[in-house]
């Protein structure tokens, strides 16, 4: 009997809601992929597409527009994306952003952007990252300036996912550069008809290749006095942290997906693939290394299911979220640098998706916060 990779947090309900999501990936992402590699994005299309099925915003409540689900309906869009390699649509990033609108915006705020991001029509993005910053985040240069009933946003960010496509834009900047952390706000920017807001290149990455990874600029953009996120400045790096925990676990939950499709492909590959007379699935190394990954995905599925359960209750914090982020990352890193290894040459070739699976793989260790600094967060917390 083959192992079965079960979740502790499904149902039914929910896995009824996976083939309606495995249904719309097989008729509209899968298609495309290609064709959204070479050109760098999926185009908007495709998010109005996953709005009208009731794809986007699924943990969040109705009466904003979500489709009222909880943090597994979310978990399923993205474990699924995941097995199957399909990384151009950042649905994480999205519900990231309208997490934020969620948890600290104010009613206005809710009210204007939450049902056009869950009906596809406005795409999130959060712009953090800035060419001379990283991590540290209370370093970041990009300035808001009050002048009278609005703000003057001046600054460059790079590195951010959906940045070509968002209608609306999270950018952290400082709205007091005389205090560190308290001087830092989350401003809104509505991208279309925006004098001085420009989309830069969209970034030649080693993976992601149909996601549109984006350099921004910002020159004297302006946004009125009540586009601070939760209309209080000042409140950024709380809200920035506030939301980690969520965040962090999404990337380590579609870890442990991308490694069970990865292991998916491999077994079908050393079982059809011959050397030597011999199927390579005979092979003692061959056996060896698939009960070795096998082992790896089921422990850490156990681990990443306990913290949705966490996540569920509310009660996931942000060290275990950073193990789940850490842990996940490295494991994935390792699971499908092995897999790639026992489809031997083909494993090299892009044409082949565990090679695409290799290349996606690696940003997971640095995006949401390098594998460096997850261990600092952990020891802190011991």
């Amino acid at each position: 009997m083959p192992i079965s990779f079960r979740r502790s947090w499904s149902n039914p309900e929910i896995e009824l809601f996976r083939d309606t999501v495995l249904r719309f990936l097989n008729d509209h992402m899968i298609p495309d992929d290609e064709a959204a590699r070479q050109r760098g994005h999926v185009g908007h299309e495709l998010w109005r597409k996953a709005g009208q099925a009731g794809l986007l915003c699924t943990d969040i409540p109705t009466e904003w527009g979500g489709a009222g689900g909880d943090f597994r309906h979310e978990a399923v869009l993205h474990e699924e994306m995941s097995r199957l390699c399909l990384s151009g649509m950042n649905a994480a990033v999205h519900s990231i952003v309208a997490h934020y609108f969620l948890n600290h915006g104010t009613l206005e705020q809710k009210q204007r952007y939450l049902p056009r991001m869950a009906r596809g029509e406005c795409v999130g993005a959060i712009a953090m990252t800035e060419p001379g910053t990283g991590s540290d985040l209370q370093a970041i240069r990009t300035r808001a300036q009050k002048q009278d009933k609005h703000y003057l946003i001046n600054g460059s960010k790079t590195f951010i996912s959906n940045g070509m496509l968002a209608g609306v834009i999270l950018v952290v900047c400082k709205t007091d550069p005389s205090k560190a952390a308290a001087g830092t706000s989350i401003l809104i920017v509505d991208t279309e008809d925006c004098p001085g807001f420009r989309v830069g290149r969209v970034l030649d990455k080693i993976g992601l290749k149909a996601q549109d990874t984006s350099e921004l600029f910002f020159d004297d953009v302006r946004v009125p006095a009540d586009a601070v996120l939760g209309g209080v400045e000042g409140q950024g790096f709380y809200q920035l942290m506030a939301d980690l925990p969520y965040e962090r676990l999404i990337i380590g939950l579609t870890a442990v997906a991308a490694m069970e499709g990865a292991l998916e492909l491999t077994l079908a590959h050393v079982r059809e693939r011959k050397a030597f007379g011999q199927a390579i699935a005979d092979f003692q190394n061959t056996r060896f290394k698939l009960a070795e990954i096998a082992t790896d995905i089921q422990v850490g599925r156990a681990f990443i299911d306990r913290c949705v359960e966490d996540l569920l209750k509310g009660q996931l914090d942000t060290a275990t979220a950073s193990m789940a982020k850490l842990w996940g990352s490295e494991a994935q890193g390792r699971v499908i640098d092995a897999c790639v290894q026992l489809f031997g040459g083909y494993g090299y070739m892009n044409e082949y998706r565990i090679a695409r699976m290799y290349t996606d793989a690696r940003i997971q260790r640095i995006y949401g916060g390098t594998s460096e600094i997850m261990k600092e967060v952990i020891a802190r917390a011991l």
